[in-house]
């Protein structure tokens, strides 16, 4: 059985700071890139022990260079390096069996998340799909429920996890803190949220015959609103694109696939408008 790990940082135990996670940072993220990357040993480690034989890593965070190589099994391979024409869900098609979501956080708005965004917290306030609003978990577990595949685990915040598990019932959660603020969070230490992980991985892998892909029906809508006007305004550039007010734009298909490339593409067409250094 072939694995898809998406591993992202922000919902790491003891992650609440943007230093953290900052590939510039260094004095923090060295510290934290090897929770990180032991975090998704874990979830490796407990669902080897499931039964899982083959698995592929995308890092999706930041840089996306964040993974010790030294300290995953010899066995994985790796997607590394950015950008990528798929971000977060590079690599995600039908070759896997399932999907795990490790280090996953809360999404833009979300009242209680530490570091909650959604790709992008200077350009995203918000985006929906067919009138759901999106976290990353969402965006890249429909992606995989478009190619077959089903969400297994989500590991991060309380928020990301409860908020995953009522779209993906079937899979396991793993709650590694939960958010007292946006820079604030009461976690559990980082060797207690790799023995749960694990755990979780290897009780996720026991219910792989429940389990089930999630996918939008189409037509698909998007409609994404930017943190400014200014984001908008080169977003409405591109084909497809239409501009319902100053902060906001819709994109429509018949299918989420074609929806989620438009909105990778949108993301990173609002990044050009940040002001000039």
């Amino acid at each position: 059985m072939k694995l898809y790990v998406s591993c992202d940082m922000e919902g790491t135990a003891g992650v609440c700071s943007w230093r953290q996670c900052d590939p510039e940072d260094r004095d923090e993220y060295p510290i934290y890139r090897r929770y990180m990357t032991h975090e998704v040993r874990a979830a490796i480690d407990g669902a080897r022990e499931g039964g899982a034989t083959e698995f592929l890593v995308n890092d999706s965070h930041w840089s996306m260079r964040n993974l010790l190589w030294d300290e995953l099994p010899s066995s994985v391979r790796v997607i590394a390096g950015a950008p990528k024409p798929h971000s977060m869900a590079e690599g995600l098609d039908g070759g896997s069996d399932g999907v795990f979501l490790t280090g996953y956080h809360a999404k833009s708005g979300a009242r209680d998340g530490v570091l909650a965004h959604t790709f992008s917290d200077e350009t995203v306030y918000r985006v929906t799909i067919n009138g759901v609003e999106c976290s990353e978990a969402l965006l890249v577990g429909a992606l995989a429920g478009a190619n077959g595949i089903p969400v297994l685990l989500v590991t991060g915040d309380s928020t990301i996890v409860a908020e995953t598990l009522r779209a993906f019932p079937w899979a396991v959660g793993v709650a590694v803190k939960e958010s007292i603020g946006y820079y604030a969070a009461n976690t559990l230490t980082p060797q207690a949220a790799q023995i749960a992980i694990r755990a979780g991985a290897r009780d996720a892998m026991a219910r792989v015959a429940a389990a089930r892909p999630f996918a939008f029906a189409g037509p698909v809508e998007m409609r994404l609103e930017t943190t400014g006007a200014q984001h908008a305004d080169f977003i409405e550039l591109m084909p497809g694109f239409e501009r319902l007010d100053g902060r906001t734009v819709r994109f429509s298909a018949d299918d989420y696939p074609t929806v989620y490339r438009a909105y990778v593409a949108a993301v990173r067409l609002a990044g050009a408008a940040s002001a000039p250094a």
